[in-house]
């Protein structure tokens, strides 16, 4: 993830990570049509090459200059990213807006940010507070990060979720609080933020199949263990509440 948190960038290597997240969202944007307009109407492009300049001046010690460039930066954006961050290059902020980023925060190359994602701390932390991303991580949008923790490289956070544990390299992550799902090893390449493993869904399809399984076996499924008395009870019970009448009280 670049040369280290306090190597200063050269003027050459802005150039050289902004001519990187340019590319990336020519490659995974399909709604980018020109690199010109990228530069000029991308409000994520626009926020990280603000922080590149804003970044290199508060490692140069010139930390309030630093903070302005970044503020004016949210402003104009609604992307809010601290100098002191550490962002790799090929970095995709997709739309940006309410997208945060915080001081002690570390973002590898190629990662993928949507709209809304948090990278922020959990209110008790010092030192090392935010979230540390490997190389090619997609935050969905909406989903919050929190605390010093590490989502390892190819990984997938879901729209949403809300993650708080570490997270292995190739790896899923949906719900709130987030629940890893592994993905056996390989890297999920597609750009998808909906069609995700769901662990709760499959959890309820385990326990209904088990449910069914015991309704067999101890004879429920086919009413055999029912009495009489039970049976009809049961369908006096089913046709008061399938009954019109007790509809409205």
């Amino acid at each position: 993830m670049g040369d280290g948190k306090d190597h200063i960038p050269t003027r050459g290597e802005i150039k050289e990570a902004r001519r990187a997240d340019l590319r990336a969202i020519m490659e995974k944007d399909p709604a980018a049509t020109s690199e010109w307009a990228v530069r000029f109407t991308y409000a994520g492009y626009k926020a990280l090459s603000a922080y590149r300049r804003a970044h290199r001046l508060y490692l140069k010690g010139h930390t309030c200059l630093a903070r302005l460039i970044a503020d004016r930066a949210r402003r104009i954006t609604g992307v809010e990213i601290h100098p002191a961050a550490v962002i790799g290059k090929g970095v995709m902020i997709d739309h940006g807006s309410g997208v945060v980023i915080g001081e002690t925060a570390e973002v590898g190359d190629g990662c993928v940010l949507y709209q809304g994602v948090t990278l922020g701390g959990t209110g008790k932390d010092t030192g090392k507070r935010h979230p540390t991303l490997g190389n090619d991580v997609m935050v969905s949008a909406g989903a919050k990060v929190l605390g010093p923790l590490t989502v390892g490289a190819h990984s997938k956070i879901g729209a949403g979720s809300v993650v708080l544990k570490d997270v292995p390299p190739y790896s899923t992550v949906v719900g709130v609080p987030g629940r890893v799902v592994k993905q056996d090893g390989k890297r999920v390449a597609d750009m998808d933020q909906v069609l995700l493993p769901d662990p709760i869904l499959e959890e309820f399809r385990r326990l209904n199949a088990r449910i069914m399984q015991l309704e067999q076996a101890t004879g429920v499924a086919t009413g055999t263990a029912l009495s009489s008395e039970d049976k009809a009870a049961e369908a006096a019970a089913i046709k008061e509440f399938e009954s019109p009448e007790g509809a409205g009280d």
